[in-house]
């Protein structure tokens, strides 16, 4: 009951919604034939959905380098975040990881599910890497060789200090920001943006999720992940575990919220990014994970549910994302509303509240400056409008239907 109770409470999503869904339909429909690059999109939808959507924005050439770059460092990722392979294994395989895209027989047993089939027949993606151009293919071999360097680093050590958490963040997404830049700039389709804001892309983006994915990080078997820097959390609390404590949730609320507020330090970059892109594809690529961070950073933001299960944006937001973002002056509109979201959160008491404000302000303003603004709150959540029964019974109705047929071709 979980989508169809979200669009009786959401009646509005429902077209939205079937347009993603037909979306997606197409692009199962558009795997490439050939066996190795049938395996890379196929499980591009297994291991992330939402980004195997959001790739279709691009062309083909830029989307099949990007699809291999993404393919190449979660398997990068799934090493490291392995946390049954000793350490003594672990940091060589993470150091010599950007020499193995070459090697079409080298694969490697961990992680699981569909993590577990993408290292088992990884061979897949070297052959589909080393089919890709020569620009595209020395860019995701330097990022991968300089990220897999920066994993292992921090095999060794906590993230302790601010300084340490960013550290982190560049060398595993900011990097990803800058490979993603270089791509973009081989495809001759965009200017190279300055290293500076590629990371802050990346980092806004990693940031989000690992204060979304505290719960999940914490429980993780056999040995918890910890990415909150202990400069933060232990203002509030001995360890980091203890923030999921119910006794603790005054506290752990505080914690939460200066976390969400140093993510946000990252906005303004970002806007600054995304305004200077040229070619409308790219534009869309890179502008919906982004509005997507500030959204679920909106609801994240004084939320105790972080500690209890999972926060994330409803299946019908997130289509209109996809659906609505086409320029600049969508990602405006959404950054406003989403950060006026925010900040009517804020409550006075919290230690964090003047900063917080102060910068959901500064990016409001960036947004009224450029002009282009409209005066609208498209993402902001509306009170629930009055639909009639036999309406909502209705659209259900069709809803299942068209599920129906989708499914069965």
């Amino acid at each position: 009951m979980g989508t169809l109770g979200a669009i009786l409470k959401h009646p509005e999503d429902f077209p939205v919604l079937v347009k993603m869904m037909m979306a997606s339909s197409r692009a199962e429909k558009q795997i490439p034939p050939q066996p190795h690059w049938a395996f890379c999109y196929t499980m591009l939808t297994k291991v992330s959905r939402s980004f195997a959507l959001v790739i279709q924005q691009l062309g083909k050439e830029l989307r099949d380098a990007v699809c291999i770059f993404y393919l190449v460092l979660r398997a990068l990722d799934t090493v490291e975040d392995d946390t049954s392979i000793p350490s003594d294994v672990k940091v060589p395989i993470l150091k010599s990881f950007h020499s193995h895209i070459y090697d079409t027989s080298w694969h490697f047993a961990c992680g699981t599910k569909h993590y577990k089939v993408l290292m088992d027949q990884f061979h897949h993606v070297s052959t589909a890497f080393l089919e890709l151009g020569k620009s595209y293919q020395e860019a995701i071999e330097d990022i991968t060789k300089r990220m897999g360097a920066g994993m292992a680093k921090f095999i060794c050590m906590e993230v302790e200090t601010i300084s340490d958490y960013d550290e982190y963040c560049y060398y595993v997404a900011g990097l990803v920001g800058l490979g993603l830049s270089k791509l973009f700039h081989a495809s001759r389709l965009e200017d190279l943006a300055p290293d500076d804001l590629s990371n802050s892309m990346g980092l806004f983006l990693q940031k989000t999720n690992i204060i979304r994915d505290y719960l999940e990080d914490i429980n993780e078997i056999p040995k918890s992940r910890m990415f909150w820097p202990r400069e933060i959390w232990n203002k509030y609390v001995d360890k980091l575990e203890d923030l999921k404590n119910e006794e603790n949730s005054v506290v752990a609320v505080k914690c939460l919220n200066e976390m969400v507020t140093n993510a946000l330090t990252h906005m303004e970059d970002c806007l600054r990014y995304m305004s200077a892109l040229n070619d409308p594809n790219i534009f869309r690529f890179c502008a919906i994970p982004q509005i997507m961070a500030i959204g679920t950073l909106a609801l994240c933001y004084n939320n105790i549910q972080v500690f209890r299960g999972v926060v994330k944006m409803r299946r019908g937001l997130v289509a209109k994302v996809v659906d609505q973002t086409k320029t600049m002056s969508d990602v405006y509109g959404a950054f406003f509303d989403f950060s006026s979201l925010l900040q009517s959160k804020v409550e006075k008491s919290d230690p964090n509240a003047s900063q917080t404000i102060e910068l959901t302000e500064k990016v409001q303003n960036v947004c009224r400056a450029s002009g282009l603004l409209r005066e609208r709150r498209v993402y902001a959540e509306e009170q629930q409008s009055r639909q009639t029964a036999l309406f909502m019974m209705v659209m259900v109705m069709v809803f299942s239907i068209l599920v129906a047929y989708l499914y069965s071709k």
